[in-house]
């Protein structure tokens, strides 16, 4: 397991109005090595041609990739920031849920780099995305 400590899902839930809360986002699967979230496609997350707004899957990948950074670290003596997330968008969706996965690629002492993949109800690829990011000493 890759976690600093074995979080549960309860503990890593929103506590507060944020992006992540108003878009549905929520995290669904805590594995040894993974973190795993959904996001409703509806009409907080649609652009105006009724499909899935390519910003929408870049806040889910963030979402899901700076948490997950989060907890592989000591919150006592560290903090992480993103410092650049990229995403290639490759399916339109026009309802349901979309399924984000992120694992890491890199996780060092100063900087981690995360995969996110994101999946429509059929298992199909919608967005495959980067995130970097800083640790920081608090």
């Amino acid at each position: 397991m890759i976690w600093f400590r074995p979080y549960t899902l309860e503990q890593i839930r929103f506590d507060r109005p944020t992006l992540a809360s108003h878009l549905g986002i929520e995290f669904i699967e805590l594995g040894p090595d993974y973190l795993r979230g959904r996001m409703p496609v509806d009409d907080r997350t649609r652009q105006p041609y009724g499909i899935l707004h390519g910003g929408a899957s870049v806040a889910l990948a963030e979402t899901l990739g700076s948490t997950a950074a989060a907890l592989v670290i000591d919150p006592d003596r560290y903090r992480v920031v993103g410092q650049e997330i990229n995403a290639n968008h490759v399916r339109a969706v026009q309802d349901g849920y979309v399924v984000g996965t992120t694992r890491p690629l890199h996780i060092g002492r100063r900087s981690q780099v995360w995969d996110i993949r994101v999946l429509n109800e059929q298992e199909q690829l919608v967005c495959v995305s980067r995130i970097t990011m800083a640790v920081l000493e608090k």
